[in-house]
């Protein structure tokens, strides 16, 4: 078989997306691969294709048992002999798995890194055919990467005491520059095949809220979207109790997952949620990494994540099926504080020095610094993420929050000018609470204490507020006019770019909304904001089959205790309906539709699909259908 065989008779697609036969054709020729693709874009593929093509086993290196379970899943499911090894297991369990993986039964093993320096994995490892290692989540591997795993680091010790090097893949959805190198440099892969499909999701509608009541505005939009799947993500164990607890109380189908709740509980909210038992989850970000669920319609932040890349993986679990799906944060300036707050108790790995420790917390620092600037910034959302990793956007993505709404400048140069001269004037000793509190000429006890009444500048935008002034001092930080030093005090500097407003060749407009945001309140427009997904192209009748379809996925997947997405996703019921197969030639022509899927399913939606039609071809869409 070639790889258009594997990808057709196992995964039902006819095509690869982009950027996936790259990274096929260079590992099938034996060349190491790094790929950063974003959430959705068929990482799994890039890996599972060549290990039905190799003549050995490919160890799948993945940092959570959810993530493993899942894909296990979806391969066995596919007719792909597939295992994973991890803690879930007793040790004759991973025994029995061992010695079946070594007898030829598996072709791809899922393994925690941790497992890596057992005696017994290590054993298996030196004695088996191991054709190629794939590190999944592979900015784990990295001190600047959000989700930093020590074990990670020892993955090429292991490379390293096999009898012969595999190819070696790696694959992340969100890395900077600075996590990328660290990837190939810790992984050591040699001369690797590089791949950066880009961060952009252009499924997902991104805005930032400010509402008065956030509780109110959760329990409106969950009200506004029943029926969707959707998170909650909040920073803290009490507001996700909280927040549970009200929505429950309004009847709604929800569950909950923090680090407070026992195991048990958690795994049973957790299936709760993957199996649509309970569709909305409210949870802190101990929740998500590794969920595969494909039918997440929206992710709500009840508080502002502590970085962008945290920020951008949790969104991400939103449409994962290439359907339209919104992420909406609600930011309040306490969250700030709260932020901090986590960070300064958060648990210090004792394998750090104290001079890495230092290090990790100016990142720290930086990364809230950047998140509260994306809550602040009047541009593009889309462009403002992208930049951060290293992406050009255009500025003007018509899908964000902001661009949607309409803006006007105003000019705040003289304004910059007398920020500038009074963080000169103080020589830099100064945050923005005193900066603008000497520029307003507040005379609060502690300016007082600070004598900043003694600079020229005190009182010299007394015409404004000390809100107005942040709004200013933030813009100038964005355009990078100031910067602030990496620490908790984050005072104020002048850079060297200011020099161009003070002699007057550089201006500093501030955005300004024109009117009220036009997602103010989008729980009560009814519509979504996000586009139109694929089932939108249905007409009646079709929409009707495809309810029909669901239920059907719903009540098989309940028989053979599984995810309904495993099964098919919505994307493949939605093309069942726009083709309306009758029999197995075109039932295989339906996306997602692979051999064994056909074997397994086939039959029962052919049988749905005749009774609903009644043998008779109908058109159940509008349009073309492409």
């Amino acid at each position: 078989m070639n790889k258009f065989e594997i990808l057709k008779k196992y995964f039902g697609y006819d095509q690869f997306r982009e950027g996936q036969e790259i990274l096929i054709d260079a590992v099938l020729r034996g060349r190491d691969a790094l790929g950063i693709m974003p959430t959705g874009a068929g990482k799994s593929l890039c890996y599972q294709v060549p290990a039905l093509l190799f003549p050995g086993i490919t160890l799948v290196i993945s940092p959570l048992i959810s993530l493993m379970k899942d894909q296990v899943q979806a391969l066995n499911q596919a007719g792909v002999h597939a295992a994973y090894i991890n803690s879930s297991l007793s040790e004759n369990q991973i025994a029995k798995a061992l010695a079946l993986a070594a007898a030829g039964q598996y072709k791809i093993i899922y393994v925690a890194p941790e497992r890596l320096e057992t005696p017994g994995f290590l054993h298996f490892a030196r004695q088996a055919d191991i054709s190629m290692v794939t590190v999944d989540e592979a900015h784990c591997i990295s001190q600047w990467g959000q989700d930093f795993r020590p074990s990670y680091l020892k993955i090429v010790q292991f490379i390293r005491i096999l009898p012969t090097r595999p190819v070696v893949s790696a694959f992340t959805a969100t890395a900077t520059e600075r996590v990328r190198e660290d990837i190939l440099c810790v992984l050591g892969l040699k001369e690797p095949e590089i791949l950066v499909t880009g961060f952009d999701r252009k499924n997902l509608y991104f805005v930032v809220e400010t509402p008065r009541k956030k509780e109110a505005y959760v329990k409106d939009y969950v009200a506004a979207h029943p029926g969707d799947s959707g998170i909650i993500y909040c920073a803290t164990r009490k507001n996700v109790d909280m927040l549970y607890q009200h929505l429950a109380a309004e009847g709604v189908p929800v569950t909950r997952y923090h680090a407070g709740l026992g195991n048990e509980e958690r795994r049973r909210n957790q299936e709760d949620f993957i199996y649509d038992r309970a569709p909305v989850m409210v949870a802190t970000n101990a929740f998500g990494m590794g969920i595969d669920k494909s039918n997440v319609r929206y992710v709500l932040h009840y508080n502002m994540p502590q970085s962008l890349e945290n920020y951008y993986q949790e969104a991400g679990r939103a449409g994962r099926d290439g359907e339209p799906a919104e992420c909406i944060l609600l930011y309040s300036p306490q969250d700030v504080m709260v932020n901090r707050f986590l960070l300064e108790s958060k648990e210090q790995n004792p394998e750090f020095t104290w001079e890495e420790l230092a290090a990790i917390r100016e990142r720290d620092e930086e990364r809230l610094r950047v998140m509260n600037y994306y809550c602040m910034t009047k541009n593009c959302l889309r462009t403002y993420i992208l930049q951060y990793f290293g992406e050009k956007g255009n500025g003007d993505c018509g899908n964000c929050g902001n661009c949607r709404k309409e803006s006007v400048e105003r000019d705040v140069t003289e304004a910059a000018g007398h920020i500038i001269d009074c963080i000169l004037e103080m020589h830099g000793r100064y945050g923005i609470n005193v900066v603008a509190g000497t520029l307003a000429g507040d005379n609060r006890a502690k300016l007082r204490e600070y004598g900043v009444s003694g600079y020229p500048s005190y009182g010299s935008l007394k015409e404004m507020s000390e809100a107005g002034i942040k709004e200013i001092i933030n813009q100038m930080l964005m355009e990078g006019l100031l910067a602030v030093t990496p620490d908790k005090y984050a005072l104020l500097k002048v850079t060297k770019a200011a020099e161009e407003v003070r002699n007057s060749t550089r201006a500093v407009l501030l955005k300004e909304w024109k009117k009220e945001p036009e997602t103010a309140e989008p729980a009560k427009k009814g519509k979504s904001a996000a586009g139109k997904r694929r089932s939108d192209i249905l007409n009646s009748r079709g929409l009707e089959l495809f309810e029909r379809l669901r239920s059907l996925r719903t009540e098989i997947a309940r028989q053979q205790n599984m995810p309904p997405y495993i099964i098919f996703s919505d994307k493949t019921l939605v093309d069942m309906c726009v083709k309306a197969p009758r029999n197995k030639a075109e039932m295989l022509q339906v996306t997602g539709v692979g051999e064994n899927k056909f074997a397994r399913y086939g039959e029962r939606f052919l049988e749905e699909i005749a009774s609903f039609t009644g043998g008779v071809p109908g058109k159940f869409y509008f349009g073309e259908w492409c």
